[in-house]
This record gives structure tokens, C-alpha cells and sequence, in this order.
């Protein structure tokens, strides 16, 4: 298995903090948000990561190539920033016959990684990926998931007024070859993972609940939250 981690982005709604900094460098208690996601998913028992840049690429290599997982991570820079599902699509040979384990790096989690891997493993025969889930304290800000009773999405209510539960898309996915396979051969024009692609996949969508820390660190509330833990 190898990972990607998403980490192109402008961080607009963090700013002002993120005008000098890339939101995936933001400081969690003195350390960089990247650094504890690479301590993660090294501890986990993946050694090959690609890192996809563009906003402040600059000091994203720079951190990277200082870093003690340097030879863990292969970074590739976007020139023209594109969406979620259009960067897995063009990193597909990356991953060869491999699952992917796809991160928005923006988060800070705290999931057990080993056991949403044995999840995965053990997910229904006809599920080609697993998505990492967690309660919601603000359900209305985030994309909701029904699930059946196997804890396979039925239905995805993205950020509506009155969602009809709490459990929450932590955008946090580990996708099988036969997936990535399918993205190139069904989700090639898409840019969007969350909303061309999943809403597609309802049936074929496995969940891991963590009841364990998982924030969006998108907003300067959510930060400040993120770093009284």
C-alpha cells in the first residue's frame, strides 16, 4: 500500500495565517501538521508517499526534504491547481497494482490507521474502497453518510441544513486497484472526488468509524481547537 496526500491547496479560509504558511505546514503544538501525518502512516507500515504541491510548493519541498521521512516521499507539483479526483487520475501509475490510502492533508487525525487498514481488507466483496467516518458535532457543515446495516453508504447528504444523522465523511479514503483502475476508466473528466465521484460509488463505499480525534482544520476556530487538544 502507498499513499497519497492532497496538500495543493490555498487554505483560503484560514487565512490570514496561511498567507505565509501552506495549510499542510500549519503548526499543531509547535510541529508541523504534514510531520505527525508522515510519523502516522510510516508508524502504519507504509513507506512510499507522494505529496501533490502547488500553493507555497516552495517551503512544502523545502520542509520535506529536511524532514526525517525525506526518503518516504516523492513530491509532484501542480502548475494549475486541480481537483481531488483529477490528481488521483493523473498519479495513477504511482500506485501500480497497489491499494491507496488518499489523505487530505489538512486534517489532523488521530484514527487508528492499522485497524481502518484491516477494515479494508475485510470489507464486502463488491465495496471497492473504505472511508474513514466520524461523529459530527456541526452535521450540517459536513457531508453526512447513511449506511446500511454492513456500514456500507447508501446515500450522501453533502453539507444540507437538516442531515438525517452525524456520521460524517472524514475524507480520509483507502481505495482499492480496482478502483483507482475505475477512476481512470469511469472518473477520468472528473475534478472532484467528493462530489463526482463518491455520490456515483453509493453501494460500493465501506466505512471505519474512529471515535478517536478528526478535524478539519479549516477555519481559524477549528484551528485554535486543533491545537487546545
Amino acid at each position: 500500500m502507498k499513499a497519497l496526500f492532497l496538500a495543493a491547496g490555498f487554505g483560503t479560509r484560514l487565512r490570514p495565517l496561511t498567507l505565509q504558511v501552506p495549510k499542510c505546514l500549519v503548526p499543531i503544538h509547535g510541529r508541523p501538521l504534514m510531520d505527525i501525518w508522515l510519523e502516522q502512516v510510516v508508524n502504519a507500515g507504509i513507506n512510499e508517499v507522494l505529496v501533490n504541491t502547488h500553493y507555497l510548493s516552495d517551503q512544502v519541498g523545502t520542509y520535506l526534504q529536511s524532514s526525517c521521512y525525506s526518503t518516504n516521499v516523492t513530491c509532484v507539483y501542480e502548475p494549475q491547481l486541480q481537483g481531488t479526483a483529477a490528481t488521483i487520475v493523473n498519479n495513477r501509475a504511482f500506485f501500480y497494482r497497489e491499494d491507496a490510502l488518499v489523505i487530505h492533508a489538512d486534517n489532523l487525525c488521530h484514527a487508528n490507521l492499522v485497524d481502518f487498514f484491516e477494515s479494508h481488507r475485510h470489507r464486502p466483496k463488491e465495496c471497492l474502497m473504505t472511508m474513514l467516518t466520524f461523529e459530527a458535532d456541526s452535521p450540517s457543515s459536513c457531508g453526512i453518510v447513511e449506511l446500511d446495516k454492513r456500514g456500507v453508504v447508501v446515500n450522501f447528504f453533502e453539507k444540507v441544513a437538516f442531515p438525517p444523522g452525524k456520521i460524517a465523511n472524514g475524507a480520509i479514503y483507502l481505495l482499492s486497484a480496482e478502483m483507482l483502475d475505475l477512476m481512470v476508466t469511469d472518473f477520468f473528466s472528473a475534478e472532484d472526488f467528493s462530489t463526482q465521484v463518491l455520490p456515483n460509488m453509493t453501494g460500493r463505499i465501506f466505512t471505519h468509524h474512529t471515535r478517536d480525534v478528526l478535524i478539519d482544520i479549516g477555519t481559524p476556530e477549528a484551528y485554535a481547537a486543533a491545537n487546545c487538544l
